[in-house]
């Protein structure tokens, strides 16, 4: 007498729901960050992605348990569908934690944002309202993101800002380089995050020939949280340009120096007579 041995229904489901939740989790990102949908279209298709996913891994982990007590075949199917949910819950589980570490916040400065204006983008009317931090959550969850002083000229600092920013890839928008009159320099760039969220940083130098101050200010456009990565970019650029800053010092120890003139009343007579 045959045998007949059937194919888990649980296993194909959790195969084709993990075959989906890969595409729509992948294509939902990547046409956000091309910007051919909105922000709130790519919500709805993240959450729908995860949701996906998670149904992928629920009926993956019933097809093996079901498979282990019948027997029947669809191991392969139930494997892959629970590998391809929980490979589209990383990011899901990584935001998550980010979330639970990071109180909601879309608008972090080193001082008065009024000071630091948002050039915004092309065509956008209006931003939601920013998401701010308190002064102590400030400084206990981004304690280096503070104004730095250098004791350098408005210019140099000013180069070295640019450069960085240069090297890091940033989408500069606007300049106003320094000028004789020691205004304020400041820097617009944007930045395109991996979900495709775009962010506008805001560098302002002041000072004059002697010192330079530098403040920053990192925002979220659109985005409804920031998951910590505005004050983290800001530590982190501020301290590549503290490096840079000491690298400046180190290389050339007189820069900014005064030059010491001699004393005209000092007279250094050459003919004097060897002493005895």
């Amino acid at each position: 007498m045959r045998i007949l041995i059937r194919t888990s229904r649980w296993a194909i489901w959790a195969r084709r729901l993990g075959s989906v939740a890969v595409p729509l989790v992948v294509l939902s990102v990547l046409l956000h960050h091309l910007r051919l949908i909105g922000s709130e279209a790519f919500v709805n298709a993240a959450l729908g992605g995860a949701l996906v996913a998670g149904l992928a891994v629920l009926a993956g982990i019933i097809a093996l348990a079901r498979l282990w007590q019948t027997g029947d075949r669809g191991w392969g199917s139930s494997l892959l569908g629970l590998f391809l949910g929980l490979l589209c819950l990383v990011p899901y589980a990584w935001y998550g934690s980010l979330a639970l570490t990071y109180p909601p916040v879309t608008d972090l400065a080193t001082t008065a944002r009024d000071g630091l204006p948002l050039v915004f983008e092309p065509g956008t009317v209006s931003m939601p309202p920013p998401l701010l931090l308190t002064r102590q959550q400030a400084e206990t969850l981004f304690p280096s993101a503070e104004t730095r002083i250098y004791p350098l000229s408005q210019a140099q600092v000013f180069a070295l800002v640019e450069q960085l920013v240069a090297d890091a890839g940033w989408d500069v928008r606007r300049v106003r380089a320094p000028d004789a009159a020691f205004d304020p320099a400041l820097l617009n760039a944007q930045i395109v995050t991996l979900p495709g969220w775009r962010d506008e940083v805001v560098l302002r130098v002041t000072g004059d020939e002697a010192s330079a101050v530098v403040d920053m200010r990192s925002a979220s456009l659109h985005a409804p949280h920031d998951f910590g990565a505005n004050g983290r970019r800001i530590e982190r650029f501020l301290a590549d340009l503290d490096t840079a800053v000491t690298v400046l010092l180190r290389d050339n120890p007189t820069i900014n120096q005064p030059e010491i003139e001699p004393d005209a009343d000092v007279v250094v007579e050459d003919d004097a007579p060897p002493a005895n």
